[in-house]
């Protein structure tokens, strides 16, 4: 089983807090999506012979493309790979993109699971991050979507200088009224060189509260849970039967292959990524080459990657799958948090508690060999 991610690195405009990489030009389009299908035939080899389960449209703002553009994406991979007939097929939308006809199309072309990028449900939120769309596009396009795809998540930001608690909780419970499946819920980031990391340098803008960030995180697993959600990843929640295949199968260490300017591939062996440059991309594709970087994981760096990524999971980390030596050296290190109510143990897997979930990155890093 493996994925596959299409990057789109094309934006309507630019989100003060993210750092992927995007272009809120359109000039190059048309060029980068038939690089992207020139790409999907020169790695055709990649993941073979495994099938593919997952098709993930990235960004960016993938709902910037095309009906055409996306289907001749989904076709190609279809021509290039074997894909499974029952494979998730996910498209990252904006609300502002959402129209009748594009759900439609999308459905048509094969997209089966939406990923809308609603953020908060607050206008005055929407307008200090810079996002595209407004606070009644999120509830109404929300609402389209609903008509034509079941498999809907949607991604919601809290920790913002602004954000009570009250209206965190708000932005919860329109989800959960909404009846939307999954949730994706991120912490507020100040990522370097970013509009938003020069506001707060120039204190245009207040800074973070890791605080205020931590107890609306609590607060989040309470309410999630209270609704009937499976807490199954740090920043992602479900109702039974709703997860994400394409992000599980990430955080279960499957192979997978990323297509566009700076998308990443992984075959448990090596990591490669692509150069984070459209030009330099279309340039080399052009040529018949992939421009990308490339490296080999030993076996220690294997290890640290599975424990930094299983301990974010409700499954937590199998000691089953591991070394006798790598076994003791975890429990070893892992038993100050076991001590203090941080990790458990149980079914010989190391998992987060609630408390340590606060922890999760810190306690992972302590924890590498």
């Amino acid at each position: 089983m493996a994925g596959i991610y299409i990057h789109i690195p094309f934006c309507r405009q630019a989100c003060h807090y993210c750092n992927f990489h995007f272009t809120t030009s359109l000039r190059y389009k048309n060029e980068l999506f038939t690089s992207l299908l020139k790409e999907i035939g020169l790695q055709q080899d990649y993941l073979q012979p495994e099938p593919v389960e997952t098709i993930y449209f990235g960004g960016g703002t993938p709902s910037l493309g095309t009906i055409d553009e996306i289907q001749s994406i989904i076709l190609k991979t279809q021509s290039c790979f074997i894909v499974s007939q029952n494979a998730e097929i996910t498209l990252e939308a904006n609300p502002d993109d959402i129209t009748e006809d594009k759900l439609a199309g999308w459905k048509e072309a094969g997209i089966n699971r939406l990923s809308i990028g609603i953020q908060s449900f607050f206008e005055e939120d929407l307008l200090w991050m810079n996002r595209a769309h407004n606070a009644k596009q999120a509830i109404d396009n929300l609402e389209l979507a609903k008509k034509y795809f079941d498999n809907i998540t949607i991604d919601l930001i809290y920790g913002t200088p602004a954000l009570t608690n009250e209206r965190w909780k708000k932005n919860i419970e329109t989800a959960i009224s909404l009846k939307i499946p999954h949730l994706s819920c991120y912490a507020l980031t100040v990522e370097p060189k970013t509009p938003l990391d020069k506001l707060i340098k120039h204190q245009k803008s207040a800074g973070v509260n890791p605080d205020k960030q931590s107890e609306q995180f609590l607060l989040l697993m309470q309410w999630l849970e209270e609704a009937g959600y499976e807490h199954y990843e740090i920043s992602n929640f479900a109702k039974p039967g709703w997860r994400s295949r394409h992000n599980s199968s990430y955080w279960s260490g499957k192979k997978y292959l990323g297509i566009g300017p700076s998308a990443h591939s992984f075959n448990k062996t090596t990591r490669q990524w692509n150069i984070a440059n459209n030009n330099i991309y279309i340039e080399s594709i052009n040529k018949g080459e992939i421009p990308f970087e490339k490296e080999v994981l030993t076996r220690e760096q294997q290890l640290n990657e599975y424990i930094m990524i299983a301990l974010r999971t409700s499954e937590g980390i199998d000691l089953g799958s591991l070394t006798n030596d790598e076994v003791a050296n975890i429990l070893k290190k892992s038993k100050r948090y076991i001590d203090t109510l941080l990790l458990k143990q149980g079914n010989n897997h190391l998992v987060l508690t609630r408390e340590g979930k606060l922890l999760a990155d810190g306690i992972a890093a302590d924890l590498f060999c």
